[in-house]
């Protein structure tokens, strides 16, 4: 069965949309309400800098409608450190910390290293190994965004799949652009977008991301985020690829 693409942004919480994205006079507390009602998802990004309450994430699952789903990205104290094979606890706290209200406005969790961190097969075998497949009874899924060239390497994607875990496949400058194995979704981070494109990227480029996605929906749901860049830029990104897709239904 074909999955379903959605499209979204990172976060909501952005000065430069409010009257470019946002209509001008908009409450802040109505903004993720709009996200929800014309994009299909969205990264949480608070959840890499601290824990959240779980009314916080019943919250936002009641701002958006069925269908929409968040990505929840997993805190840097996880990620961002040494020696993987240490997370455990500190993944046991982020998954046990209320990401369940999200109910099935939960999409997949985001595990980002940073630049600087390198490809050790044992260790981040290890830290695979500590990633739970379920919390309280409700599934996960997760994706790895690696930022080093250094995991441009059969290993690791034999090791990612292995572990049923999806690569995010990133469009970025200085980042390497690598496509993992099939493991029943797809994660894609976009993070070009230009100024001086009204829509962010162009619409061939955009057209080309629709096509991607749409072979990738094929095996499972696919999941399109235009992140960074610029960013003022992006929920038009984001609008244009929904048209897209829309129109070549």
């Amino acid at each position: 069965m074909a999955g379903r693409i959605r499209v979204g942004i990172g976060g909501w919480v952005y000065e430069p949309w409010r009257g470019s994205f946002y209509p001008v006079g908009m409450r802040q507390k109505d903004e993720l309400a709009y996200v929800g009602a014309h994009l299909t998802a969205t990264e949480i990004n608070a959840t890499y800098y601290s824990s959240q309450k779980p009314a916080t994430f019943a919250g936002w699952a009641r701002a958006v409608p069925d269908g929409f789903q968040f990505a929840v990205k997993a805190s840097r104290f996880c990620t961002n450190r040494r020696v993987l094979a240490d997370a455990g606890e500190s993944i046991e706290k982020f998954v046990k910390q209320g990401i369940i209200e999200l109910g099935d406005r939960l999409g997949p969790i985001l595990w980002q290293f940073m630049p600087t961190k390198t490809f050790d097969p044992d260790d981040l075998g290890a830290f695979l190994k500590l990633l739970p497949t379920s919390v309280d009874g409700v599934a996960l899924r997760h994706a790895l965004e690696v930022r080093h060239e250094s995991f441009n390497d059969p290993a690791f994607l034999a090791l990612a799949r292995d572990a049923g875990v999806a690569v995010v496949l990133a469009d970025h400058d200085a980042y390497p652009a690598i496509a993992g194995h099939d493991v029943g979704f797809s994660y894609n981070r976009l993070m070009c977008s230009s100024e001086e494109e009204e829509a962010g990227y162009s619409l061939s480029e955009i057209s080309g991301w629709t096509d991607r996605a749409r072979e990738q929906a094929v095996l499972g749901d696919a999941y399109i985020f235009y992140i960074s860049g610029a960013k003022i830029r992006n929920p038009a990104a984001a609008l244009a690829t929904i048209m897209a897709l829309e129109q070549q239904l």
